[in-house]
């Protein structure tokens, strides 16, 4: 048959097999060339081949959903473990909230304690500073009586008064204790 074809071809036979864009040659070789294709591809067990692609496709997607379950249960068990910790950040302000409460009371009553001895000691400073302006007070009065004394003795005392205390002086002293 193929023989008869390429005698056909070969010969000068009707020119419609040779129109210009409409070659039967070019047919005729496609044609071989597409039994030939099928020919390669049924020895070449494509069947197997497409089966065996599908069934490792199959496991591709089984595995596939196998690791989306187990990322959905990783992401239900982390959106747990946030709720938890929604929990935990609230209990730590509350306690946080309880210690700065407490530490604000301690400073509180520690300022108190610190402000009543201070209080206590400005008080024993101002007394012991008011007792030692009675004590210059006294000196300075007692000094001030002492020199209006001497000037009042000086401005009155005569010479006779003065011979007079001398000789009283001198009697004292030589009179027996």
């Amino acid at each position: 048959m193929i023989f008869a074809l390429i005698f056909i071809l070969s010969s000068d036979n009707p020119p419609w097999w040779d129109y210009p864009g409409f070659e039967l040659w070019k047919f005729v070789n496609l044609a071989l060339f597409i039994a030939l294709m099928v020919y390669i591809l049924i020895k070449a067990d494509l069947r197997g081949a497409f089966r065996a692609r599908g069934e490792s496709i199959r496991a591709e997607l089984e595995k596939a959903r196998n690791e989306r379950d187990a990322a959905l249960a990783k992401l239900k068990e982390v959106e747990e473990r946030l709720a938890g910790m929604n929990d935990q950040v609230s209990a730590i302000n509350q306690r946080s909230k309880a210690e700065v409460d407490a530490e604000r009371r301690r400073i509180a009553q520690s300022t108190q304690e610190e402000i009543a001895k201070l209080t206590t000691q400005a008080q024993r400073e101002i007394e012991n500073a008011a007792k030692a302006a009675k004590n210059e007070l006294k000196n300075f009065a007692a000094e001030q009586s002492i020199r209006m004394a001497e000037e009042l003795i000086k401005r009155d005392m005569r010479p006779e008064d003065d011979a007079r205390l001398m000789m009283h002086n001198v009697e004292e002293m030589g009179a027996p204790r």
